[in-house]
């Protein structure tokens, strides 16, 4: 390649762009590619790593195209627990490095690229008779050491505040379902919660098209090879083209290995269930209850949601056999958590308190032991053929992830990159609310969901459409009118699955189904 094409494509891929992602510049830039237009990265896969390696790329001053094979986050990065945290688990095991790393990642997250979407957040550890004082010293402990962490990575404690105990009183006022009996107290301390994982997503998506990128949902990558891939439209009419590329990265999570047959993985099946807040008395604090037997290094936890919902997770199984888009909840799986997490409680879960399920599959790099608990989240950059695989890891950690992938590309002789900037930019929404939404005068679920650009999505609103679309239904029609516009969504299930979330409680998709597919001009019973 001569340097003097590859400043052609830097030249281009700094012009400025539009962090607008829709129908029609998807159908633009996909006619572009099929026509022979040469890009410097390809990458498979829109998941989090994906975006992030996007980002990271075309903020480098490269030319990317990202393909999907259905809609963003639509594989395991909408299934995570939605948590941003700094690791304890990974002290409690004496992976100091992995926890390090988290930490530095989660002040990224929470203090440049999104602070409108992860927010500081208290969690509990109770110390009731599952926790013995030798256990209960080493998580404080534990807990302590994440403080230092905090420090370190440059997280204030005005962020972040410290751990503490604090009484039993205090404990239950904070989690109104907490057993009294034998409860001695709690160690509180702070983490980081992610208002929601597939927003995350279609954040760093945008802010990749912003810089250039080319993001092409519902674009099946097939004969993946070190130059490119052949490319089916699944969205359009099925056609087919060969998308040439000087490099190409795979990051499509659990399905790496079938697109690099020399990737070993292990997939790990994480189960949640959601029950409705007022149940437990809408608790203000995440509550971990660590596992038997587990010393501390194992947990299930309750976590409140802002949607009316608690969030029961998580198991930490292995998964073997074919990998669906939406793995489901087993029965074993829902009582195991059930059982788990009724040991620290008084008001005790059944199955009818259910309201919602779902389950993801994390890519971990398969190694001796069989138990898929005890594996690293440590991520890897593997080069089989040409082609950069990017597995592993986790969602705090993903943008570390990408900027490691890209340095092993920008380190070919034929790359031409400039240096990662990922970890001082803001993603879209991230800038300093101001106007109506920092008067407050707009919903408080859409700055928290849309930051900055809450007011943008407020003035596609009609008469009432701040109103919520359905009743018991915490999503209004102008931001199904935003997703249409400017994040991408095709179909009814991405308005209601991954934009607004909708899908993770059944009873409200059936409530919103109408008004979606109204919106969209599909019939009701057009497939997603």
């Amino acid at each position: 390649m001569s340097l003097r094409r590859t400043n052609r494509s830097v030249a281009a891929a700094r012009r400025p762009a539009s962090d607008s992602l829709n129908g029609a510049r998807r159908a633009v830039e996909l006619d572009a590619l099929a026509a022979g237009e040469e890009v410097d990265v390809l990458v498979v896969g829109g998941g989090i790593t994906g975006t992030w390696v996007a980002l990271d790329a075309a903020s480098r001053g490269l030319s990317v195209a990202l393909v999907e094979r259905g809609d963003l986050a639509q594989g395991t990065s909408r299934w995570s627990s939605k948590l941003v945290h700094g690791g304890l688990r990974y002290l409690a095991s004496y992976d100091f490095g992995l926890a390090w790393e988290s930490a530095r990642e989660r002040a990224i997250l929470m203090d440049v690229s999104a602070p409108h979407l992860v927010h500081a957040f208290p969690m509990m550890i109770p110390l009731g008779e599952e926790v013995g004082r030798a256990v209960g010293a080493k998580l404080e402990l534990g807990t302590r050491i994440g403080d230092a962490m905090r420090l370190l990575a440059g997280t204030s404690r005005h962020r972040l505040p410290p751990t503490r105990r604090i009484s039993a009183e205090e404990a239950r006022r904070l989690a109104p379902a907490l057993r009294p009996d034998g409860l001695r107290g709690a160690i509180l301390h702070w983490d980081g919660q992610l208002e929601d994982d597939a927003r995350l997503v279609v954040a760093v998506a945008r802010t990749a098209a912003a810089h250039g990128a080319r993001i092409l949902t519902y674009a099946s990558a097939r004969e993946l090879t070190a130059t490119g891939a052949t490319i089916v439209d699944e969205h359009g009419d099925g056609g087919s083209f060969t998308l040439r590329a000087r490099h190409v990265v795979n990051a499509a999570g659990v399905w790496a290995d079938e697109l690099s047959p020399g990737i070993r993985l292990q997939p790990s099946k994480g189960a949640h269930l959601l029950i409705p807040a007022a149940r437990l008395g809408d608790p203000r604090a995440l509550v971990n209850a660590p596992l038997p037997g587990s010393g501390g290094g194992r947990f299930v936890f309750v976590v409140p949601r802002p949607d009316g919902v608690v969030l029961v997770g998580v198991t930490d199984e292995p998964y073997d056999g074919a990998i669906p888009d939406a793995p489901l909840v087993g029965e074993d799986e829902e009582r195991f958590l059930l059982e788990s997490i009724n040991r620290v409680l008084e008001r005790e879960l059944t199955p009818a308190d259910v309201v919602g399920r779902y389950a993801g599959l994390r890519p971990l790099l398969a190694g001796a032991d069989e138990a898929t608990a005890d594996l690293s989240r440590r991520h890897a950059v593997l080069e089989n053929e040409g082609i950069l695989t990017v597995v592993g890891g986790k969602l705090t950690t993903a943008r570390r992830m990408a900027q490691d992938a890209v340095d092993r590309l920008a380190a070919r002789p034929t790359a031409q990159a400039g240096p990662c900037v990922t970890r001082r930019l803001p993603l879209v929404g991230a800038q300093r609310t101001s106007g109506a939404a920092a008067r407050g005068e707009l919903p408080a679920s859409l700055v928290r969901r849309y930051g900055s650009e809450a007011a943008r999505v407020a003035a596609l609103a009609a008469d009432g459409e701040l109103a919520p679309i359905a009743p018991g239904v915490p999503v209004c029609a102008a931001e199904l009118r935003f997703a249409l516009a400017h994040e991408l969504a095709l179909t009814v299930d991405d308005l209601l699955d991954r934009r607004t979330r909708v899908g993770l409680v059944p009873e409200r998709r059936a409530a919103a189904l109408e008004a979606a597919s109204e919106l969209l001009g599909a019939p009701l019973d057009a497939p997603g």
